[in-house]
């Protein structure tokens, strides 16, 4: 709100109807307002209530906020009550709407209050329970399970209700969400409160614990977190779960989190054509698995309880695609294979004539990576390209999530040249990458791959530097012509020059022509 002098007001009026009782006490005031006496409305009486704007902005990089952004400024309400009067219900819907607003802010105070409590709840399992207090009409409000648990046809007038499926965290979290109106999510408990959101019917909060597991998703816990994507019937989160699986199979095969998947994820997975992964790496994540479910199942780790417990699954490793050392040296010595297996597999890497196997033996397709080129033309000079230890870095963003693979580089520009390369990637400073390759150039204008020992993954909106320092022949190609924005496929990248850079290279030209990656 202004003043006449077009000043932003620190404050604002607005109007609230009062209970009956208290309208008397104005009926004069009302009656003068309307001289003519023709209205059929009956005196109303006001209470003014000056609401003051906190001066304290949130940041937009807070994600996840523990509290709702401030409605309760000028601005806001403001805005607010201009468009309730544009329509029909004017005024009144505006008072409708202010009294919803606050409705939080009063039921805060009883959240976790034994203060009027009229039901309790025992949450978690036995021998970890924890005593919670509960007020009906609130929770009725919040929640529609609630609802129907408290004046349903089948409702019942228990004093205490026993929940032993859904942990006290995650309760008090959902209740906290419905009292104060604020989500208040860990790493730890984020699980447990989708659990509890889920089965008490509180979307918006569901909602926030599947953004909030978006988020943190990383290789570490993509195959734990798409075991429960699917038991909460969650796509988008299932979808996200297998682009980083396929990207970053090999880290997220051998992470923890895989031996805590259930036999059916893991017959998904392991059937999964665009597992971007070695076939060894895949039969030693299933070992892995099989030994955590034997002790799940109280049985001994011997070969035998790892191939009872893998059971079908086990013909979803495509051995026959090993690599020949990779199968004699590992999967031919691990004693989970029979011995007329181990032989059939044998022949099928060596005889004309191969046997049938029950195995899957076609190769899996993987990923198909693509590549950003960045400059629209190249070149040489006789006294350039110069390396000598010196760092080429640029930096670079993208509006989508996708996984950095490795770098195209220029090679020789005089004949075929071997070069070594260190190259490295970062965030704000921060390593999460970096290799030590070689590549031969044949003398071309043509990019040379060097890759990451596993894809990085990429956020959006954020600016990545990539570097890399070359030890080779110094007379090689180099990029020009460069472009500050390229769209590759649905994801478009952003170039700006890098304080890293201390051999020439920047947006215009230098090295570091293509950055490979999945989306």
């Amino acid at each position: 709100m202004v003043d006449a002098k077009g000043r932003n007001m620190k404050c604002l009026t607005f109007f609230l109807m009062l209970p009956d009782s208290v309208k008397s006490k104005s009926s004069k005031s009302s009656k003068k307002g309307n001289a003519s006496g023709s209205s059929k409305l009956p005196p109303v009486c006001y209470e003014i209530i000056t609401l003051r704007s906190k001066k304290k902005k949130k940041m937009s990089a807070e994600i996840f906020p523990t509290k709702k952004p401030d409605r309760t400024n000028a601005s806001y309400l403001s805005n607010l009550k201009q468009y309730h009067l544009n329509k029909s219900n004017g005024l009144q819907s505006f008072r409708l709407h202010i009294v919803h607003l606050f409705f939080p802010f009063r039921n805060s105070v009883m959240f976790n209050n034994e203060l009027m409590a009229d039901v309790h709840f025992v949450v978690g399992q036995p021998g970890r329970t924890q005593r919670l207090p509960g007020h009906r009409y609130v929770l009725a409000v919040g929640s529609s399970v609630f609802h129907a648990m408290f004046y349903g046809e089948l409702a019942e007038n228990k004093d205490e209700i026993h929940i032993p499926d859904v942990e006290p965290a995650a309760f008090l979290a959902m209740l906290k969400y419905i009292y104060c109106d604020e989500i208040d999510l860990t790493a730890d408990t984020v699980l447990a409160t989708l659990y509890a959101a889920k089965k008490y019917i509180v979307p918006h909060l569901a909602r926030a614990c599947v953004n909030f597991l978006e988020t943190s998703l990383s290789a570490k816990n993509a195959c734990v977190l798409l075991s429960q994507s699917c038991l909460f019937e969650e796509p988008e989160l299932t979808q996200r779960c297998w682009e980083v699986i396929d990207a970053q199979a090999e880290l997220a095969l051998r992470s923890e989190g895989f031996c805590d998947i259930d036999s059916q994820t893991l017959e998904s997975i392991l059937q999964r054509e665009t597992l971007n992964a070695k076939e060894i790496v895949v039969f030693e994540a299933a070992l892995s698995w099989a030994e955590a479910e034997c002790q799940r199942q109280e049985l001994t780790s011997s070969t035998d309880n790892k191939r009872k417990v893998l059971g079908k699954a086990m013909y979803l490793i495509r051995i026959p695609t090993m690599a020949l050392d990779d199968f004699a040296n590992g999967a031919a010595q691990s004693g989970v294979l029979t011995l007329n297996e181990t032989n059939d597999i044998f022949l099928w890497y060596t005889a004309a004539k191969k046997p049938e196997l029950k195995f899957a033996s076609q190769q899996r397709k993987g990923l198909t990576p693509q590549r950003c080129h960045r400059f629209q033309s190249c070149a040489y000079r006789s006294n350039q390209w110069r390396y000598r230890g010196r760092c080429d870095s640029i930096q670079f963003a993208v509006d989508k999530r996708v996984f950095i693979a490795g770098f195209g580089l220029y090679g020789s520009s005089c004949g075929s040249a071997e070069y070594s390369a260190k190259i490295e990637l970062k965030r704000q400073g921060v390593l999460l990458g970096q290799n030590l390759n070689k590549y031969f150039s044949d003398g071309s204008s043509n990019t040379f791959p060097v890759w990451f020992e596993y894809p990085v993954q990429i956020e959006p909106d954020t600016f990545y530097t990539a570097s890399v320092v070359l030890d080779g022949n110094e007379l090689s190609y180099f990029g020009q012509e460069g472009m500050t924005e390229v769209q590759c496929g649905k994801v478009t990248f952003q170039f700006q020059c890098s304080s890293d850079s201390t051999n020439g290279t920047g947006v215009q030209g230098g090295q570091i022509p293509e950055l490979i990656f999945y989306a």
